[in-house]
């Protein structure tokens, strides 16, 4: 049975007898306060302010114009290591490229199971022109060689995305090397031969002596 004292007797009642007065807590139920919490928001937003920009470069035409130069250089080494000479399809209408190994008049997958199916661009991704020596087209398939000494064909491959950005891929002619640039790129023109040494590259007409020595060095000529 509960007994209720008079006013006068609670008030004359000493404040250190009665329980200290209960603060408010930020703790939760856990056991974590606000501010824990507060910080593992903090750190998980910034966790994805990193993560998300990732996501959406993984498709970008500069990661997928440096897959395509790698691809390149893979088949490069794959035509030097197998001593085989590696025929490169692209097909521009459809956005897809493999590679296929010559072996005398057969045409083999390639043993890596990288190729072993046709890689496919990005949806957002596309060839805007292949271009291999004088051939250039748009639309259609192109093919790229890729020899066992090393030498790839001379090509140009421009790709673009969804916002007409080009992205141009360029093998040079002599050294092989393969280029990335985010323009346009215009083919190289032709070799001009100086008129100076046009004279030198003719056939000799049969009855004209020959302007070079034919006598061999340190041997005399009969008079």
């Amino acid at each position: 049975m509960s007994v209720r004292l008079p006013l006068q007797a609670l008030q004359r009642v000493p404040t250190d007898a009665l329980p200290p007065p209960r603060r408010p807590t930020w703790r939760s139920a856990n056991g974590f306060t606000m501010l824990e919490i507060a910080l593992v928001l903090f750190l998980m937003v910034g966790m994805l302010s990193l993560v998300i920009p990732r996501m959406s470069i993984g498709d970008s035409l500069g990661s997928v114009g440096r897959k395509w130069v790698g691809a390149m250089k893979s088949f490069q080494e794959l035509a030097m290591m197998g001593q085989k000479t590696v025929r490169l399809y692209v097909d521009i209408d459809r956005g897809m490229y493999w590679p296929m190994v010559l072996d005398g008049k057969e045409e083999k997958i390639p043993l890596d199971p990288t190729w072993a199916m046709p890689i496919t661009l990005p949806e957002t991704i596309r060839f805007a022109d292949v271009q291999v020596g004088v051939n250039r087209r748009e639309t259609g398939r192109m093919e790229i060689f890729f020899y066992p000494n090393g030498r790839i064909d001379q090509a140009i491959v421009h790709l673009t995305d969804v916002n007409n950005h080009i992205m141009g891929v360029f093998v040079e002619p002599v050294t092989s090397m393969i280029r990335i640039t985010d323009h346009r790129v215009d083919p190289p023109s032709p070799w001009t031969i100086p008129d100076r040494i046009r004279p030198l590259l003719q056939p000799i007409t049969p009855g004209i002596r020959s302007g070079f020595p034919t006598q061999k060095p340190g041997t005399a000529s009969n008079k």
